[in-house]
This record gives C-alpha cells, sequence and structure tokens, in this order.
C-alpha cells in the first residue's frame, strides 16, 4: 500500500524503464501529482522497442515467470494478467560445439561432456540445491566455493563456471552464492514461461495510459541534466528547471553520480559497484533453429554465449513469417566488444551463428540487429546485504530506486516492479530537510 499522499505534493520520478514506470503509476494512483521524466525517446528502459515492418520489437528478451508476483499483480492491476500466454519451454546446450537437450533426466544421463558420476552428482545436487542453501549465510560464501564443493571440480571447471560466469565475467565466483540461490527460487526447475499478448510494449503502453489518466504527467526526450536538494528537489532539464517536492530516481548510482550537484554528490550511498553491461544482437530468421527457449553456448567459439528463441513461448508468433533469436553476451561498458561497430559485430556472430547450425545457410538470415545496455547487471560484493543502501537518501527529499537495490533479488522486470512499490511504500517518502 502506498503511503499517503501529502496534499497538493508534487513528485518527480527520473527514468521510464519498468521500475520508474511502476512507481509513477503507483504515486498517481494514489492522488499524488507525479511527473516522470525519460532522457530518450522512448520509455521501457530493457524492455524498449523498434519497429521492424508493420510490428513492434523488443530490443531485449524477456518473459514472465509464474512466480513473478509483483509482476503478475502490477498487470492485474493494468487488465493485462488474462493477456499472458503460458506454455512450457524447454532448455538446450551447446557444448564445444556439440548440440544437447537439457531438459529431462535421460537428457542429463545423455550429457557426455560429462562423465557418468558427474551427471548423477550434477542431477542429484541441483534438485537439492535450494534445500542445501536454507539456514546458511550465503550472503558471505563465493558462489564458486558453494558450487565447486558440491558439484566438484570437474562440473564447476567445464559446465557451471563459463555458463554462470556469462552473467557476471571473470568475477562471477566472487558473487555471493545468495544470488544464485534467490535465482533459483524464482526459475527452480519450472518450465513454463509467459507473454503477454501484443508484447511488453502493451505493457508499456497501459502503465503511461494509468499515469496519465490519474493526472499525471510523462515526458519523453526529458534528460535530467543536474539535480538538487534542499526544501525540495531541483532537476535541470536542457533549457529549462523542474521543482518537486521529492523526486524518485531510478538512475544506475554510476550515472547519478555525474548528475548529482555539490551538495547531493556526498550524500549519495558509498557503494561502489561495478556493472555488466550487455551486447545483443538479435536476429530474423527465415527458418527455426530449435524447439529450444533458451540455449547456453560454452567453449565453442563464440563471442556470444547464449541463444533465446522467441517462437517458442506461447503468444510470440513468428514476425511476417521470421523466427527471432537473441544472442547475447554480457560485457563491461569500457570493452572492446561494447564499443565495436554494429555491422562488424553483426557479421561475425552471424558466421558464429550458422557455423553452429550447419543446416543454417546465410539467406535464411534475414536482418539482424545489435542493440547494447551499459548498467545491466550490478557485480555485487560478498557481504552486500549488509551495504545495500537505504533507498532514501537521508536527510533529502530523494528516494532511490535502483538495481543496486533490489538485491538479493534477481534483476528482472519482477523485482523493478517490486523495488517500486516498496519505495512508494516508504513510511512518509523521505523527509524533508529541517530548516536551518
Amino acid at each position: 500500500m502506498a503511503a499517503a499522499p501529502r496534499a497538493g505534493e508534487h513528485v518527480a520520478v527520473v527514468g521510464g524503464g519498468i521500475c520508474g514506470l511502476a512507481a509513477a503509476h503507483r504515486l498517481a494512483r494514489s492522488g499524488t501529482g507525479v511527473t516522470l521524466l525519460e532522457g530518450s525517446d522512448r520509455l521501457g528502459g530493457l524492455g524498449t522497442f523498434f519497429p521492424w515492418r508493420d510490428r513492434w520489437v523488443e530490443r531485449f528478451y524477456h518473459c514472465v515467470m509464474p512466480s513473478d508476483e509483483h509482476l503478475l499483480g502490477l498487470l492485474d492491476e493494468l487488465g493485462l494478467r488474462s493477456s499472458i500466454r503460458w506454455s512450457p519451454t524447454r532448455m538446450g546446450m551447446v557444448v564445444a560445439g556439440r548440440h544437447h537437450p537439457f531438459n529431462t533426466a535421460l537428457d542429463l544421463l545423455r550429457f557426455t561432456p560429462l562423465g557418468l558420476p558427474d551427471r548423477v552428482r550434477f542431477g542429484v545436487v541441483t534438485l537439492l540445491l535450494r534445500r542445501l542453501g536454507r539456514g546458511r549465510d550465503l550472503d558471505a560464501v563465493r558462489t564458486e566455493d558453494w558450487l565447486r564443493g558440491l558439484y566438484g571440480d570437474r562440473v564447476w571447471e567445464l559446465l557451471l563456471a563459463p555458463l554462470f560466469g556469462a552473467k557476471f565475467g571473470a568475477r562471477f565466483g566472487d558473487v555471493p552464492a545468495l544470488y544464485l540461490w534467490q535465482r533459483l527460487g524464482r526459475e527452480g526447475a519450472v518450465s513454463v514461461r509467459g507473454y503477454p499478448e501484443g508484447g511488453y510494449r502493451a505493457v508499456v503502453d497501459a502503465l503511461r495510459a494509468s499515469i496519465e489518466a490519474h493526472g499525471g504527467v510523462v515526458r519523453l526526450g526529458a534528460p535530467v541534466r543536474r539535480i538538487g536538494v534542499g526544501d525540495g528537489v531541483r532537476l535541470e532539464l536542457p533549457g529549462e528547471v523542474l521543482t518537486a517536492d521529492r523526486a524518485i530516481s531510478t538512475l544506475p548510482l554510476p550515472q547519478l553520480r555525474q548528475v548529482a550537484d555539490e551538495d547531493l554528490a556526498p550524500r549519495l550511498p558509498e557503494v561502489e559497484l561495478p556493472y555488466q553491461g550487455v551486447v545483443n544482437a538479435l536476429f530474423f530468421l527465415r527458418r527455426p533453429l530449435s524447439g529450444h527457449y533458451w540455449t547456453p553456448v560454452v567453449r565453442s567459439g563464440t563471442d556470444f554465449d547464449g541463444l533465446v528463441q522467441m517462437t517458442p513461448l506461447a503468444g510470440v508468433e513468428p514476425y511476417a513469417g521470421r523466427h527471432l533469436v537473441y544472442a547475447m553476451r554480457y560485457t563491461d561498458r569500457g570493452s572492446a566488444l561494447f564499443a565495436e561497430d554494429d555491422a562488424a559485430v553483426a557479421e561475425r556472430w552471424t558466421a558464429q551463428l550458422l557455423a553452429l547450425h550447419p543446416g543454417l545457410g546465410r539467406e535464411d538470415v534475414e536482418d539482424v540487429r545489435v542493440f547494447r545496455a551499459p548498467f545491466v547487471e550490478p557485480v555485487y560484493p560478498l557481504g552486500y546485504l549488509a551495504r545495500r543502501p537505504p533507498v532514501v537518501v537521508a536527510g533529502t527529499p530523494l528516494l532511490l530506486a535502483t538495481t543496486a537495490h533490489v538485491y538479493p533479488d534477481v534483476t528482472s522486470w519482477n523485482s523493478s516492479v517490486g523495488l517500486a512499490n516498496r519505495v512508494v511504500a516508504t513510511p512518509a517518502g523521505a523527509p524533508r530537510p529541517v530548516p536551518g
């Protein structure tokens, strides 16, 4: 439940991703005056989309899990929950260029990259992993130490290190095991996934409509150049200054530090988190790759480390007869890959995709689009629960709703909506400074 709005109060929400949209939606519904400021020409953050022929296509892949209670609750409010079409999905695995199904006990027994004892150990430990983590302080345990001890050296080095390392790069082994344990809680062994009719643009459009229907204002192309605090919040935009009683910033902390004025900057959380970005290539194919929704690619000579094929999801029909396949690589935003020319990435990754799938010809690739996002996944240090910053910047009317605050939950639309709910419901919001 949202905190009761103050009479005539005006709140600015900085950032039009799902967290900012959900926060502005909840504020507007409570009767608070709200202005949402998005610097780009598109709402949605990582859920943004682009036109392709007569359709809108997401730049990055998304799905809904049955355990996404916050997101599903929001969709209920928007009248969209019934639009989710659910379907069982399957997982594949490519190891050293060879394709393997990876769904059933029989698939595991046939998984030749591991010897038989390791296959059996892998299956038993995976079934028990959530139970084995209960009651342990996994926030203080390195992921590598926990998984290597449970699965053994061979499974860790051959499979788990490259598989999970794809998410965090070389630092994955140092990430708290609690993050993985929480991820298993969200995904577990559940193979059912959902997708909203009309895609994620339908969700973004419904949120904007809700905000505006309740008196809120949504502004695109409104980048915040400077933020200052006092008896309210001062936001400098190109050619104008906006003031608000309170503000909620969804900007990643490194970006927020760049726009904070000299008074606000030293009040911001001191936690310094490295972030993984992502390079994502979207292939429009004339034929499907397989029936697998998710396929990690391990030690196979590719720059990308995973493939997501959208057409196995119910509600995702081929776009003009074309099948959508996302290839991704998580990487530091300062890496050479992140800075590389789109055309070069598209050409090289196309050649690598064709080499992985000999039955696919270059004539089957209709189009390739390359997208990047710089702040996707924080690389959390050990003991981060005790260091996780509060959502209120002490002594100011500024609240924070960033990926630095969702831990130990997995970064997702669901955790972003949950964070928005928590921030908006903060008792009395951010306290106003006492006049000196």
